[in-house]
């Protein structure tokens, strides 16, 4: 399988088939993201206790990547602490920036197969949505 059609089918599967696009009443923690370029929006729900992200969501509207890439992160963030999701948040950053280390990109497990966006300039802010989101979140906690 190439490089290309695993972030097809990855890009493919999150967006069809989300596993955190929903409501999330138990919710301790709640933010906006908005992507004023192409109206993209989400909001993150994460139930954060004892210091750990224990259950995360997110609902709004957007285009295949910034859906997937909100699911992603969910996937890779819940069960951490914040500071751990800060850190692959940092690490996806830099991975979309062209700048992350192949053991970088293996720390990112799935959201790897969304490395290519840095080839795309328009798709960037589409896949980083989310994750500048759950930093705002989490700074703002």
């Amino acid at each position: 399988m190439t490089a290309d059609s695993f972030y097809g089918e990855v890009l493919a599967d999150h967006n069809l088939h989300p596993l955190h696009k929903h409501e999330l009443e138990c919710a301790t923690h709640c933010c906006k993201g908005l992507n004023p370029t192409c109206g993209d929006n989400i909001e993150l729900n994460l139930d954060i206790r004892g210091g750990v992200i224990t259950d995360g969501s997110f609902t709004g509207i957007g285009c295949a990547v910034s859906q997937a890439s909100a699911d992603i992160m969910l996937e890779l963030i819940i069960g951490k602490t914040p500071d751990e999701a800060k850190h692959i948040a940092a690490l996806f950053r830099k991975m979309i920036a062209g700048e992350a280390s192949d053991e970088e990109i293996d720390e990112l497990e799935e959201a790897g197969a969304l490395q290519s966006i840095s080839k795309m300039p328009a798709r960037v802010k589409c896949a980083l949505l989310s994750w500048n989101t759950l930093e705002k979140l989490i700074d703002e906690k």
